[in-house]
C-alpha cells in the first residue's frame, strides 16, 4: 500500500524544457537553412544570433540539472565557464576570418555590457520593486578587486604600446605572457570558487529545484549544445560582415554591442530575474562573474589558441578608447557596490554611462 506521504516522482522534462529544446532545434535548423541557402546577410545573422542564445540557454539548463551532484561551488564555476562557450566559438571563427577588431571589441564589450548595462538593469528592476537591496560587501569587494586586477593585466599591453615603452613592438610576446599570468591567476582562485556556496551566503539565498535529469542526460545535452554551438557560431560569423554592411555599423560597434550582448544574453536575463526576486547578492555575483571569466579565461585562451591554431593572432593591444572605457566600467562597479547595497538610481546611472560609451563607437 502506497503511503499518503510518499514523494511524487518528478517528470524528467517539464514544459520549459520542451520550449527550450523545441525553440532551440527550430532556431538551429533555420540558421542552417539561412547559411547554406544564402539568405540575406541580416536575416542569416539574426537567426544565427537567436540560435546561439537558445543554445546558451540549453547549456545553462544542463548545468543546473547537474545540481548539487558536484557541489554548488563547482556547479557555479561550471555554469560560468560553459556559459561563455558560444562566445569562445564565435571569437575563434572571427579570428579565422581575420576579424581581430571584432573580437577585441567583443571582449571589452562583454565586460562593459555586464558591468554597466546588465548590472544597471538589475539594480533598476530590483530597486523599483524592493527598494535598496543588500549585497555582501565583503564578497563584493573581493570580486570587484579581483576584476580590477584581471582587467589591469588584460589591458596593460595596450598601455605599453600607446606610451611607446621599450616593450612596444613586442605586443605578441607580452600578450602571451599576460595570458599565461591570467590563466595562472584563475587556477589559483579556482579552489576558493569551488568551495564557494558550501556554507551560508549565496547557496542559502537561492532555492534550487531538485535535479530532474540523470547525470548522463545532462552531460549528453551539454555535449550536444557544444557541438551545435560550434556550427552555429561559424554561421554567425559568416553572416556578420554582410549584416554590418547592410546596417551600416562599424566593425567596432558590431563587436562591442551586438556580438557581446548576443553571446551573453541568457546569463544577463537570469541576473535580472534574480534581482527581481530580491536575490540581489546572487544576481550581483552571477553578473560580475561573467566578465571576470572573460578577463581571466576567455581572453587569454583566445590569445594562446589563435597562435596554436594558426589563425590571425590576437594580441591584448586594444584601442585607447576601449581601454579607458573598461577601466571606468570596473571602477564604477567597485565604487557602487563597495557599500554593500544597490538602488535604482545607481542602476539608471550605469545604464546611462553604457549608452554614452556604446553610442561613441557607432562610427568606429
Amino acid at each position: 500500500m502506497t503511503s499518503a506521504h510518499a514523494p511524487v516522482a518528478q517528470p524528467t522534462f517539464v514544459r520549459s524544457d520542451f520550449v527550450v529544446l523545441g525553440a532551440g532545434g527550430v532556431a538551429v535548423v533555420l540558421a542552417g537553412l539561412a547559411h547554406y541557402l544564402e539568405w540575406s546577410g541580416a536575416v542569416a545573422f539574426v537567426l544565427a544570433a537567436v540560435a546561439v542564445t537558445l543554445l546558451a540557454s540549453l547549456v545553462g539548463r544542463s548545468v543546473e540539472q547537474l545540481g548539487d551532484r558536484f557541489g554548488p561551488g563547482a556547479t557555479g564555476v561550471l555554469q560560468s565557464a560553459l556559459g561563455n562557450l558560444p562566445e569562445l566559438f564565435i571569437c575563434l571563427f572571427a579570428l579565422k576570418d581575420g576579424l581581430v577588431g571584432v573580437v577585441q571589441a567583443a571582449l571589452i564589450g562583454s565586460i562593459l555590457a555586464n558591468l554597466l548595462l546588465v548590472m544597471g538593469i538589475a539594480f533598476v528592476v530590483g530597486g523599483l520593486k524592493h527598494g535598496s537591496q543588500a549585497i555582501d560587501s565583503t564578497r563584493a569587494r573581493t570580486i570587484s578587486v579581483l576584476m580590477l586586477v584581471a582587467v589591469v593585466a588584460m589591458v596593460f599591453p595596450s598601455l605599453t604600446d600607446q606610451l611607446h615603452t621599450p616593450a612596444a613592438g613586442h605586443e605578441k610576446a607580452l600578450s602571451m605572457i599576460a595570458a599565461a599570468v591570467l590563466l595562472a591567476l584563475f587556477a589559483l582562485t579556482l579552489p576558493a570558487s569551488l568551495r564557494k556556496g558550501n556554507s551560508t551566503g549565496m547557496a542559502g539565498e537561492v532555492q534550487h529545484e531538485a535535479p530532474r535529469w540523470p547525470v548522463g542526460l545532462a552531460i549528453g545535452m551539454l555535449a550536444l549544445a557544444g557541438v551545435l554551438a560550434a556550427f552555429v557560431s561559424d554561421w554567425f560569423v559568416a553572416a556578420l560582415q554582410p549584416a554590418m554592411d547592410s546596417w551600416g555599423v562599424s566593425e567596432t560597434f558590431a563587436g562591442l554591442v551586438i556580438v557581446a550582448i548576443a553571446g551573453n544574453a541568457i546569463e544577463n536575463v537570469v541576473g535580472v530575474q534574480l534581482a527581481a526576486r530580491n536575490q540581489s547578492d546572487y544576481a550581483f555575483q552571477l553578473i560580475i562573474n561573467s566578465p571576470l571569466q572573460i578577463a581571466l579565461v576567455l581572453a587569454p585562451a583566445l590569445v594562446i589558441l589563435s597562435s596554436l591554431l594558426g589563425f590571425t593572432a590576437l594580441t591584448l593591444v586594444f584601442a585607447p578608447t576601449l581601454v579607458v572605457a573598461v577601466f571606468l566600467a570596473v571602477l564604477l562597479a567597485v565604487v557602487i557596490t563597495v557599500d554593500g547595497e544597490s538602488n535604482w538610481i545607481e542602476g539608471a546611472s550605469l545604464i546611462g554611462v553604457y549608452v554614452v560609451i556604446a553610442s561613441s563607437f557607432w562610427w568606429g
